[in-house]
Formats: structure tokens, sequence, C-alpha cells
């Protein structure tokens, strides 16, 4: 293993320790008192260059009041895109019915759907949402382009997206007559 791919785990847990604790509003003293580790091996985590034994991840974890989970798995894509006809699919023996799961719901999210309709000539320019905020959109008719500013992407009918609604995003019909569902998640 190289020692590029070695140290990536690290930085993933030192995000995800960095975005917790800033999450709950703690700081690094608090925090290692919580966990009972000393503030300097914390600080060492944050900076990606630690090596935290699992014991210590756990403690960190509950003293944050999350998942181990939420302190090792990898960074989701910032904008994930499914195409029309490309998700994975399941469909009934019983109807001609053809589902795809396009995201599940995470415990203890909240979610608001909005159809929206959006026409060419102005750029809908959206601020960041409360911290924790996924976006997903569907479109259905037209063309738009959407997603974290700098980072957008065309998207066509039935085509899923999904971005960081807690970072300034925007909407652009390409097409008139376009719509696509919104689902704002919060967590």
């Amino acid at each position: 293993m190289s020692e590029a791919s070695a140290r990536l785990p690290m930085e993933w847990i030192a995000a995800s320790l960095r975005r917790e604790r800033t999450r709950v509003g703690l700081s690094l003293s608090e925090l290692a008192k919580r966990a009972g580790i000393a503030k300097s091996t914390l600080s060492q985590l944050e900076a990606a260059s630690g090596n935290p034994s699992m014991e210590t991840i756990w403690a960190l974890a509950v003293a944050l009041g999350v998942p181990f989970s939420a302190l090792v798995e990898p960074p989701a894509p910032a904008v994930q895109v499914i195409r029309a006809g490309e998700g994975p699919t399941v469909h009934s023996d019983r109807s001609s019915y053809l589902a795809s799961l396009l995201s599940a719901c995470p415990p203890g999210a909240r979610r608001d759907i909005y159809y929206v309709w959006l026409e060419p000539g102005t750029v809908r320019d959206s601020e960041p949402h409360i911290p924790g905020t996924t976006e997903h959109i569907v479109v259905s008719e037209g063309k738009v382009k959407a997603g974290p500013r700098g980072e957008g992407v065309e998207l066509g009918p039935g085509d899923y997206m999904s971005y960081r609604g807690d970072v300034p995003h925007a909407y652009e019909a390409l097409a008139a007559g376009t719509k696509f569902v919104l689902i704002m998640q919060h967590i």
C-alpha cells in the first residue's frame, strides 16, 4: 500500500472529526475531555497526523453523539447523478411497474418535496440552507443545469442528481417548460 493510499482514511477521519465537533459546537479541549483522551491526541487526529485505535474512535463517536461509522466511512461524493434508465431497478411480477431507488432516507432525516417550474433566461441562485441539507432533483420535463456553484451539471428528463444544499447552489433552465421534483433533505 502506498503512503498516499494509507493516509487517505486518516484524512477522512480527520475531516469527519472536525465536521462533527463543529456541528455540536465543542472546542478541542472539551471534546478531548468528554472522550477521555489528551487534547494533543485529538489535535493530531484532526490534522490527519495521528493513528487512532478503534477504542479512541469509539470514545470520540460517543462523546460527539454519532455512530462510529460517521467518523470512519469514506466521504460521499459531493454530487451524485443517475441518468434516466441507468439506476438499479426492480420490477413487479403482478403489474407493469418498474421502480428505481434513487436515494434512501437516512434515519432522523426530514424531507420537503417541491415540484418546480423553471423557464430559461434567469439563474435561480440559492444561498446555503441549514447545515446538513442535501438536495435531490429528478427532472420530469425540459433541461436544467443545477448543483453547487461552479459544479453545475446538465440534466434531462428522468435524470437524478443529489448535492449539498448547505453550500451556495443554483438552478438554470436550459429549455422552455422545464419541470423537476426537488427534495430538500434536512438532517
